[in-house]
């Protein structure tokens, strides 16, 4: 970490983070925006430039690295969590940014992004989704919705499409969020907090590709329609939403329905956001609202401590060291545990061979 004379972490600003490279994107995309609230945020943490490090995959988000003057590595497709979870285990003190894309992670990388987040490695994961692959020029991607017309499904897909909030609740992740690319505030907001978490932050960025996927966030990213169409998560707060914050949320049953109602009264059982309940049931169930039939969430679903990857590895190894002294590599290496093998491949157990 460099610090200035006294000691003291340099004020940095958005510039401090821009890179010399000319942002190349399709005009009109939504990376630009996520670029802009990465770049405004990053200053506000009080980290300096070379403890950060960006990975990403392949595919338009992956251009990241270049486009921000910290550490980076542009590596192969659907491998960003790998060399991520690699480089954070060698420097726990690194800020770590996986930068990924709905193709990118939940199909080439689908294993990989699911180890990293049970693993619960703490780094922050920012998974853009457009529901195409828009860098091989528009094919359906594992989010695009049943019945989408491309290039690659010409009669629509068949496939029902994968949820990147479930995938995460499901692999336990301790942090999961979802935001969008036309709200610079909140999603400068949930890059923060996703940060200042201890854990994998997995946050879901609704991004419009305007060139291949235009408009398939529209009902609810426009500031017209969009009291409407989301609720917007708030801890211990009731989750109320519509123009005139006149409609709610409640239980029925196993799932949850709209209620409308007077602001002035509103119902007192009306579900109650909690970020932290040792339960995922709450936070897994507002993955499955979808629009029309129900607002979609944006904020933070679920935020719970567990001890990290990183820090249980580290302590399993100065525990083995206490206990069996530091390793040596020659030795384990030319040590009696040795057997030979004939020409048929068979194994000669007599006695172990000392090399």
């Amino acid at each position: 970490m460099t610090l200035t004379h006294s000691g003291r972490i340099p004020v940095l600003k958005k510039k401090d983070f821009e890179s010399d490279q000319e942002v190349r994107w399709c005009p009109g995309c939504g990376d630009y925006a996520i670029l802009a609230a990465f770049l405004k945020t990053l200053p506000t943490l009080g980290i300096p430039r070379e403890n950060h490090a960006i990975i990403s995959g392949i595919g338009c988000a992956a251009r990241f690295p270049y486009y921000v003057n910290t550490y980076g590595f542009h590596t192969i497709h659907g491998r960003a969590p790998t060399i991520a979870s690699g480089l954070k285990s060698a420097n726990p003190d690194l800020t770590v940014w996986i930068i990924t894309g709905d193709g990118d992670a939940l199909s080439i990388g689908g294993n990989h992004l699911l180890h990293c987040l049970r693993r619960n490695m703490n780094v922050n994961i920012l998974l853009f989704n457009n529901r195409i692959y828009g860098l091989t020029k528009g094919q359906y991607s594992p989010t695009s919705e049943k019945g989408k017309v491309t290039k690659s499904t010409p009669l629509g897909s068949i496939e029902s499409p994968v949820n990147p909030l479930r995938f995460a609740m499901a692999s336990e992740a301790t942090f999961v969020a979802r935001t969008m690319d036309s709200d610079l505030r909140h999603m400068s907001d949930t890059i923060r907090r996703a940060q200042r978490h201890k854990g994998v932050s997995f946050v879901e960025i609704m991004q419009n590709c305007i060139i291949f996927n235009n408009g398939t966030w529209k009902p609810v990213s426009e500031k017209k329609t969009r009291a409407e169409t989301t609720v917007t998560l708030e801890q211990n707060k009731p989750l109320i939403f519509g123009q005139k914050l006149d409609k709610g949320l409640r239980l029925k049953g196993l799932g949850a329905e709209v209620v409308e109602f007077d602001p002035e009264t509103p119902p007192s059982d009306l579900l109650v956001h909690d970020v932290a309940s040792p339960s995922s049931l709450h936070a897994y169930m507002l993955t499955e609202f979808d629009y029309p039939e129900m607002p979609i969430p944006i904020g933070v679903f679920r935020q719970v401590e567990r001890p990290t990857y990183e820090d249980s590895l580290h302590e399993q190894n100065r525990i083995a060291i206490e206990n069996k002294g530091k390793g040596d590599l020659k030795s384990l290496l030319h040590g009696t545990n040795t057997w030979e093998v004939n020409a048929d491949g068979e194994e000669i157990r007599n006695d172990a061979v000392d090399v």
